[in-house]
């Protein structure tokens, strides 16, 4: 399995996903336009994208779907509350039960808690490789954890720091409620603690994601992973930092 994150922020949210079978946006939150330029830059074909499976219906994850979608035509996977929220009117979407299977690669939907109508994080399998991306929650519920645990891969969520946001100027108060919510965003000290518990002995790397650029810096991102880790006495440094306009590496598990 081989992925990348094309970008990851309050502006926009993608991710490619290629097994042997399948070639696989994890929502698409950039511009169409955007999104190809990045898939071009490590030599892939936009027109090979095989599906698209959508978390939720913020614009931030699903902008530069129905341009994209009028290009290349690929199968979408939401679920029906998604698809009315976000008012797309697909032609042909597969509405996701709890896990779809194609050949040797399975994908389980995870409920995640978000202002939104409906919500979901995605596991990726493909024999002894998997990867998890979940953002835009306030807690990852427990009934999952077995689930998550010693994943190849994490692409995860790790929004804000705390005292960032509470002295932040600009955010009303009432929004800084909202994003420290059950229905919010998992701050840097959420996320590590989650992570603490998911890593395990087959993990090969840990992407955090969906830093706020007002909230967050990655250094504070990293660094509380990095101190949670330690004082669990957990021996882990293959961190990376997904940003709004840098792709990361393409990384194979």
């Amino acid at each position: 399995m081989k992925f990348f994150v094309l970008a990851s922020g309050s502006k926009g949210n993608c991710v490619y996903v290629e097994t042997k079978e399948k070639r696989i946006l994890l929502d698409l939150g950039i511009s169409s336009l955007q999104a190809e330029k990045k898939l071009k830059a490590k030599g892939i074909d936009p027109s090979s994208v095989d599906m698209i499976w959508i978390t939720h219906a913020h614009v931030d994850h699903i902008s530069g779907l129905p341009v994209f979608l009028k290009k290349y035509h690929p199968q979408v996977y939401i679920t029906a509350s998604i698809e009315k929220e976000a008012n797309l009117k697909l032609s042909q979407p597969i509405y996701i039960e709890k896990e779809e299977n194609f050949g040797n690669l399975k994908i389980t939907a995870i409920k995640t808690s978000h202002d939104t109508e409906d919500s979901n994080g995605y596991l990726l399998e493909e024999g002894d490789s998997s990867l998890l991306y979940m953002t835009d929650t306030g807690y990852v519920n427990e009934k999952y954890h077995p689930l998550l645990k010693n994943r190849s891969a994490y692409i995860f969520e790790s929004n804000h720091d705390v005292e960032k946001l509470m002295n932040n100027p600009h955010y009303p108060h009432q929004t800084k409620m909202r994003i420290l919510s059950d229905r919010g965003h998992l701050s840097n000290q959420d996320s590590a603690y989650y992570l603490s518990k998911f890593i395990g002995k087959d993990t090969k790397v840990v992407i955090l994601a969906h830093l706020s650029e007002e909230n967050n810096t990655p250094e504070l991102a990293r660094q509380t992973l990095e101190q949670e880790l330690k004082d669990h006495q957990i021996s882990f440094s293959n961190i990376v930092i997904a940003t709004q306009k840098e792709p990361t590496e393409l990384l194979e598990i």
